[in-house]
This record gives C-alpha cells, structure tokens and sequence, in this order.
C-alpha cells in the first residue's frame, strides 16, 4: 500500500479491510516521513503497533 491510500482508508466513512500479516487491523494514523502507520487490531485495540505502510495490504 502507498502512503495517499492509506490516508484515503483513514478517512473514508466506509469501513475497508486492511490486513497485515494476514491479520486485519484498523489504521489509525499515518506518518508521511517514516513510512509508517500506527495500526491496531479489533481484537486488542489497545496493542498499537507502528507498522511500514508497504506491509499492509488492503482486501
């Protein structure tokens, strides 16, 4: 995934899967220097993890 995408995800009102790993997570938010994005899981919203956006692949 490209860091404009996953912006778009972060802001549309539908709800889009985004895996990584294999295992869907929520994007939180997304920081253009590093490459990155703080992504959660639903099942542990509160285990924030700080992920390379090219890892993530929208379903």
């Amino acid at each position: 995934m490209d860091i404009m995408r996953a912006q778009q995800i972060i802001e549309s009102p539908e709800e889009i899967i985004v895996r990584y790993n294999g295992t869907p997570v929520w994007i939180q938010n997304v920081d253009d220097k590093s490459e990155t994005a703080r992504v959660y899981t639903r099942e542990k919203p509160d285990d924030e993890m700080t992920v390379p956006i090219h890892e993530l692949v929208e379903q």
